[in-house]
């Protein structure tokens, strides 16, 4: 059973930094991407980054040049760098996988004070 689980989120203010760790039980080497998407209150969930197996990554436009995603083959970890936060990116974040299924984990709450 494929297990994603969250961490890193928190309450921090504008301008600044936090970054999500995303583990993964067992390889992540057998997934063809892992992504990020947040959930705002009220809004449907949205693609923040993905990176796919071969290494290539995609932003929402909301987000680039400001969040980096990478992966740690060796730790089976999928991270999210979040610089320059603004008070938009508060939100849900939850981290997903996917092969032939698509796997959520359960999310953790990021909250950016103005």
């Amino acid at each position: 059973q494929v297990q994603l689980v969250e961490s890193g989120g928190g309450l921090v203010q504008t301008g600044e930094s936090l970054r999500l760790s995303c583990a993964v039980s067992g390889s992540i080497f057998r997934f063809n991407a892992m992504g990020w998407y947040r959930q705002a209150p009220g809004k449907q969930r949205e693609l923040v980054a993905t990176i796919h197996s071969g290494g290539s990554t995609n932003y929402a436009d909301s987000v680039k040049g400001r969040f980096t995603i990478s992966r740690d083959n060796a730790k089976n970890t999928v991270y999210l760098q979040m610089n320059s936060l603004k008070p938009e990116d508060t939100g849900v974040y939850y981290c997903n996988a996917q092969n032939s299924w698509l796997y959520w984990g359960r999310g953790t709450q990021v909250t950016v004070s103005s």
